[in-house]
């Protein structure tokens, strides 16, 4: 019993050893056996020309993207756009709180109301019911000034026959000269009054009318500055603002972006390494990223004189994010399928529509004849060697 169990013992052992030496045979095949290479999912761009310069671009309206802000930190009470709006120039986009300014204006045409009424006051003196009234105290006063004459001459007598005192006497002439005095301030009042009003009046009245008429038209500009409009014609991209919410300056984020999408731009960014290969003015093609079917026709418009930091990212492993690029914009022509404002594009440009360089004209002298003096061959040769220095 001890025997066959032994024998089953080494049989077991045996076949477990073969088993795990197939199951490690197997593991290496397996580990050798090369994987099949995957399909990418969507077929990588290919250049259409024999000479290019590859860059991306991103499609921008033709009036790039207009930022809406307000200059004032309000609430707002009204947005009167949606987003895929067309807006003219001049047409109401949102209004933050006016009633503050409303107020003001009020106050204000209150003010200017008050002051032409003055100046049209000093315009119009004298008043036509104040003249009769100057008139009767002159005239009053003329007749003070005769009864107090007439009773000085009969005290003259009276003191002549000695009826009077000579105290008596003194109180008539006292009574003639403060009747005469009477009459003269009478009459000038009345000179006064004709004359009408001040020039020097006239003056500051007319400028305190100006002043206020021109913070009437402060206050005025200021609330319209508190309903912001479009200032160019073209179509609403966002709107990041609600009737209720608090906007500040400057707002974290647009407020309404617009743009004229009638023609798109394509604003490519060239390497700064493909920056000597580049030509301006000549065509290139564009193809929207991840989908290479459609390929769309770009024209030259202009180039940006100044090359800065990239700041669009592809999302490319092998991409540098520390390089400068410069950027070039291309108008793009309708395809088959709409591009949307801000997709990314593959551009290719075709530098070899370039126009050739024109020669350059050599420097070097001519070589001379064979007949020529020695004398004049040693400067041709030293003209010939400051030319290769």
């Amino acid at each position: 019993m001890i025997k066959l169990w032994k024998a089953f013992r080494a049989a077991f052992i045996s076949l477990l050893a073969t088993g795990a030496f197939g199951l490690a045979c197997w593991q290496v095949f397996s580990a050798q056996r090369q994987a099949p290479l995957a399909q990418p999912p969507v077929t990588p761009p290919s250049s259409p020309f024999g000479d290019t310069v590859a860059a991306s671009g991103i499609a921008e309206p033709r009036t790039e993207n207009i930022s809406v802000g307000t200059h004032i930190a309000a609430v707002v009470t009204e947005v009167a756009v949606k987003v895929g709006q067309r807006v003219a120039a001049g047409d109401l986009l949102f209004r933050v709180d006016d009633r503050q300014t409303r107020a003001d204006l009020q106050v204000r045409e209150a003010m200017l109301a008050a002051a032409e009424t003055q100046l049209k006051r000093l315009e119009n003196m004298p008043r036509p019911e104040e003249i009769p009234a100057s008139l009767a105290k002159v005239r009053e006063a003329r007749a003070n000034l005769d009864a107090a004459t007439d009773h000085l001459n009969r005290g003259r007598r009276l003191l002549a026959g000695k009826v009077i005192t000579d105290d008596d006497f003194v109180t008539l002439e006292q009574t003639f000269q403060t009747a005469k005095e009477q009459l003269s301030r009478a009459q000038a009042d009345h000179d006064l009054l004709m004359a009408g009003s001040w020039e020097p009046d006239k003056i500051v009245s007319r400028a305190a009318v100006v002043q206020a008429r021109a913070e009437v038209e402060q206050t005025r500009t200021e609330l319209e500055r508190l309903s912001v409009r479009a200032l160019v014609a073209g179509e609403v991209l966002q709107v990041n603002v609600r009737p209720g919410e608090y906007v500040a300056t400057p707002a974290s984020q647009a407020l309404i972006v617009l743009g004229d999408v009638r023609e798109l731009h394509v604003r490519v960014d060239v390497d700064e390494h493909d920056i000597p290969r580049f030509v301006p003015g000549v065509p290139a093609r564009a193809m929207v990223r991840g989908d290479q079917r459609d390929v769309y026709e770009l024209s030259f418009v202009r180039v940006e004189p100044y090359v800065i930091p990239k700041k669009s990212l592809t999302g490319d492993n092998t991409e540098r994010v520390d390089t400068r690029v410069l950027q070039v914009i291309y108008a793009l022509k309708p395809g088959k399928k709409p591009v949307y404002v801000g997709q990314q594009m593959d551009v290719f440009i075709d530098i070899s529509a370039a126009p050739p360089p024109a020669a350059t004209r050599s420097t070097r002298p001519e070589p001379l004849a064979e007949g020529a003096p020695a004398a004049v061959r040693q400067i041709s040769a030293e003209s010939a060697a400051e030319v290769e220095r």
